[in-house]
């Protein structure tokens, strides 16, 4: 049976059970799937399974129990260099290497890889998104000797699970959805957006641990400061340019 999408959790501990070849392959070839801007798919998915490689890139997502645990560890990059190598066997110049096209094929990446996390949840697999990809995506590029045109922008780990976390909260609808034109919030909605999350024993929980008033302030002040997101944007902003997305 399909598991709903409005099932879905983030899984952070796997089961040692491999997961089959044949059932990876389904998957990935549900990634191929996915809507691709100009049918030119920009984007590799480098499939690592081995515990050799998945130790090499545990230090990448912040030595996450779940690298080296989950059987399957797939880096999601956007890959202009495919392409431009197809074109110029061919006698035509492409004109790919700038950020223009560094969003089209990073928007050609999450597609394939959210198709992915879909078939896999399908198939009673668990995957997990590492948002660590852009902090560290230097070194990833040398652990998968990625080549110019090539760069990470998310990884996904999937096996089978070993827990079953409670589904996270999310906004209700009113909150991403805007009819016809986008509608600017007022404090008050602003408020009431955000009111069951503020309200919720985790939230306590995270406000007693932390010392701190309120829920933003320990998004702006613990998890993601000031500090590291310039540090962070600096550096994968680095890579683009090392990675050949801005020669035009």
């Amino acid at each position: 049976m399909i598991e709903p999408i409005a099932n879905h959790r983030s899984i952070r501990k796997y089961k040692d059970t491999p997961v089959a070849p044949a059932l990876l392959d389904e998957i990935l070839a549900a990634g191929t799937r996915a809507s691709t801007i100009g049918n030119m798919q920009l984007y590799s998915l480098v499939v690592s399974t081995s515990a050799e490689m998945r130790a090499a890139l545990a230090p990448c997502h912040f030595n996450q129990p779940m690298v080296t645990q989950a059987p399957v560890v797939i880096t999601c990059c956007a890959d202009i260099h495919r392409f431009g190598q197809w074109c110029r066997q061919r006698g035509a110049e492409p004109q790919y290497d700038n950020f223009a096209w560094f969003v089209s094929a990073a928007i050609d990446t999450l597609m394939a890889a959210e198709n992915i996390a879909l078939e896999a949840e399908a198939h009673g697999l668990g995957i997990c998104v590492l948002g660590t990809t852009i902090y560290t995506a230097d070194r990833i590029v040398e652990v998968l000797g990625l080549p110019k045109g090539v760069i990470p922008v998310t990884t996904l780990v999937a096996g089978y699970p070993a827990e079953q976390p409670p589904l996270t909260d999310r906004l209700p609808l009113a909150a991403v959805v805007h009819s016809e034109t986008y509608h600017d919030y007022t404090p008050e909605e602003i408020d009431t957006l955000w009111a069951a999350r503020e309200a919720s024993d985790e939230t306590r929980e995270l406000l007693r641990v932390n010392d701190l008033p309120n829920l933003a302030r320990i998004f702006t002040e613990r998890r993601y400061t000031a500090a590291d997101n310039l540090a962070f944007s600096r550096k994968y902003f680095d890579v683009l340019k090392a990675q050949g997305f801005f020669n035009q």
